[in-house]
């Protein structure tokens, strides 16, 4: 068993938290931005500033280093490729988005429930792709 490559983790894990950002423009900007809005305003709040986009943004970047991470950490059991990366990509995106989205909709949620299931819906799609193309980056 090979130990991990740290600058690939890095190189894969921006790789993927780019596309993860891409992807989530699309869904919770372009897809869902006026959900978001309304869901805004029912709290008394404007529309997100820049800083909470770059804020989104660099825990994109963080979220695709962890899924790479994960990826190299299970790769010696799983092989290397993509069938490895869905499942990093699922158990980022089941840590970092299901469970905390669960909690937030069963303590009555600060948006709606439809709002809160699409953006987990679509971080799905974006985790899983961010993490298959973070992988190809990857080499021990």
């Amino acid at each position: 068993m090979g130990k991990i490559n740290a600058s690939r983790v890095i190189l894969g894990g921006i790789v993927a938290g780019l596309v993860l950002d891409v992807l989530d423009y699309l869904v919770d900007d372009l897809w869902l931005g006026a959900r978001w809005a309304e869901g805004q305003k029912a709290l008394g709040l404007t529309s997100f500033s820049s800083n909470q986009w770059i804020g989104f943004n660099l825990i994109g970047i963080a979220t695709g280093i962890a899924a790479i991470w994960l990826y190299a950490a299970i790769r010696p059991s799983f092989g290397a490729g993509v069938k490895t990366a869905v499942i990093a990509g699922v158990a980022v995106w089941v840590i970092g988005s299901v469970l905390p989205n669960l909690d937030f909709m069963w303590v009555g949620a600060l948006y709606s429930h439809h709002l809160t299931a699409y953006t987990t819906a679509g971080a799905l799609v974006e985790t899983v792709a961010g993490a298959v193309a973070g992988a190809y980056f990857y080499k021990e």
